[in-house]
């Protein structure tokens, strides 16, 4: 799998977890093309998984958060709007955007930019613009359904 066919994965589908599984695609698995059974390094396209991993993270087009269950998740900048609209709903610590630091000691730690600090003005302004069901429409299958219980 290229960088472009992942990125374009995430595009499509709006909402994928990194590898941890849930009610959302995970992308770990579409990149080993199956199933992976334990942890994903140990895949025989482990070091293919890592790269894309980073690389996908690293695209101005993705959030980086954990809106799924808690756990890492990719959000493409098309729904962005959406997210802007239910935020409440959803919980501003859930979009948090989270970045992976490599400090000058060798150790990795997460640094988390709250919401809606990361957020760039314009797609604050087209959130403000939608209805509550255009983006509950928008992030169907990912929030929880009217009345608080879980999709």
């Amino acid at each position: 799998m290229t960088l472009e066919e992942a990125l374009t994965f995430v595009e499509e589908t709006g909402v994928v977890l990194e590898s941890a599984r849930g009610m959302v695609p995970n992308l770990a698995e579409v990149i080993a093309g199956q199933p992976v059974a334990g942890r994903w390094w140990g895949h025989p396209k482990g070091h293919e998984i890592f790269g894309l991993l980073r690389a996908v993270r690293a695209s101005a087009d993705i959030l980086v958060c954990r809106l799924v269950d808690g756990k890492v998740t990719f959000v493409h900048r098309r729904l962005w709007p959406a997210l802007v609209r239910v935020a409440e709903i959803v919980g501003m610590d859930r979009l948090a955007q989270i970045q992976e630091i490599h400090t000058s000691g060798g150790r990795h730690e997460v640094e988390e930019t709250p919401f809606p600090q990361w957020v760039p003005r314009s797609v604050l302004q087209q959130g403000e613009r939608l209805t509550e069901k255009e983006a509950r429409e928008a992030l169907q299958g990912v929030l929880p359904v009217a009345g608080g219980s879980e999709p």
